[in-house]
């Protein structure tokens, strides 16, 4: 695979982005000063060890928590001055979750579990569409108690697809899964990228995952430490850890 992603436009754009939590008498500083652009159709890597900001990044991108100061724009639009609606609208329009857990409903089958998202979503696939873009078209009327946690992620991966989100973000997203099961998921994740054209963030401890990648951006200490570009992504069945 080839990386071509940065000779895009810019999609988001994170400028001096401060995250500080007081807790009790202490200041945590989980964002100082992060400059961050993302570019239409990349696939991008955020590594770093726990606490050196990358979930905090992440929910600041997708809308789920606002900075301290600095500044989010998604497409010009300046997301940190916006207030709930938009965030809220944001959200539902443009872009998908994936986390470390399903966060799936267990009483709902799988068709049923994507339909959630299906049924609010402005111009979305059909779930039997999405579920069969993650393999999993022989698995419509399987509840999750019946499906594997490969199987279980994947669901969690349709749903987010379902509403075609223009960025799907993904907290951990094998962290839950053995070795082979995890890069089951990654191929997924890579197939959405490219069929899609879905820009992909994976937020992992994982170096070894790096290499699929067109960005891998390392965090330390709440900053961005390096930013490295793959001249060619690896396949998920390349990658060793």
């Amino acid at each position: 695979m080839t990386s071509t992603a940065t000779a895009a436009p810019a999609i988001f754009h994170g400028h001096h982005l401060v995250k500080t939590y007081q807790m009790g008498e202490v200041a945590v500083h989980a964002l100082r000063q992060v400059d961050i652009d993302l570019y239409e159709g990349e696939f991008v890597v955020l590594l770093g060890p726990s606490g050196s900001g990358k979930s905090t990044l992440l929910n600041i991108l997708g809308g789920l928590d606002v900075p301290t100061s600095g500044e989010v724009y998604f497409r010009q639009q300046n997301l940190s001055q916006g207030g709930d609606g938009l965030l809220t609208r944001f959200r539902r329009e443009s872009i998908g979750f994936i986390f470390q857990f399903y966060n799936l409903i267990p009483s709902l089958t799988a068709r049923e579990n994507v339909a959630l998202v299906t049924d609010i979503a402005p111009h979305p696939m059909r779930p039997e569409e999405a579920l069969a873009l993650v393999g999993l078209g022989d698995r419509l009327d399987h509840f999750p108690s019946q499906l594997s946690g490969g199987q279980q992620q994947r669901v969690a991966i349709a749903r987010a697809i379902a509403k075609r989100p223009e960025v799907l973000f993904c907290d951990e997203p094998t962290g839950a899964l053995d070795y082979s099961t995890g890069k089951l998921v990654l191929e997924v994740l890579a197939r959405v990228n490219q069929e899609l054209g879905t820009t992909v963030v994976i937020i992992t401890h994982n170096a070894g995952i790096g290499a699929m990648g067109d960005r891998v951006i390392t965090m330390r200490d709440g900053q961005i430490h390096t930013i490295e570009h793959n001249q060619r992504r690896a396949s998920p069945d390349e990658l060793e850890w």
